[in-house]
């Protein structure tokens, strides 16, 4: 049963989705491997730029950046049998429902993709905090 109190929960759960730290996205469970590819096609297509408290710092970078850190969920998820559709690997693709990024550079996208840390925030801090909120969620996730 749905009530008031849950709704608002699920409200919260939302608001406070993350880019997690990449050294997490093989560990990930599946929803939250699913969630977070879910929100990467959100922010690459008309989110891209909408003010979002705790994903802002993606914005202060190329959207390449983000491509190829979707590039990482993806392949994470092929690699576990999960089914992708293979536009999002085109770099100027941003969903159905958006037009197509035809300044994005492929040049920027392939040496990111072989790059342990895409964005400088993902450090060693943002790695606890990201492993304190799964915990939150009741995901234990040991390094």
């Amino acid at each position: 049963m749905t009530t008031l109190k849950n709704v608002k929960h699920m409200q919260i759960d939302v608001i406070k989705m993350r880019l997690w730290h990449q050294a997490l996205i093989p560990k990930l469970p599946r929803s939250q491997l699913l969630g977070l590819h879910r929100e990467i096609c959100a922010l690459r297509g008309n989110g891209w730029g909408k003010k979002h408290s705790t994903v802002d710092y993606v914005f202060t970078h190329p959207m390449e950046w983000l491509i190829a850190y979707h590039s990482w969920v993806m392949d994470e998820m092929i690699n576990r049998g999960y089914n992708v559709d293979r536009k999002w690997y085109d770099v100027s693709y941003r969903g159905r429902s958006c037009e197509k990024n035809m300044y994005a550079n492929l040049d920027l996208v392939i040496p990111l993709r072989y790059t342990s840390q895409i964005y400088p925030e993902h450090n060693d801090e943002y790695l606890r905090e990201c492993i304190e909120n799964l915990k939150g969620k009741g995901v234990d996730i040991c390094f």
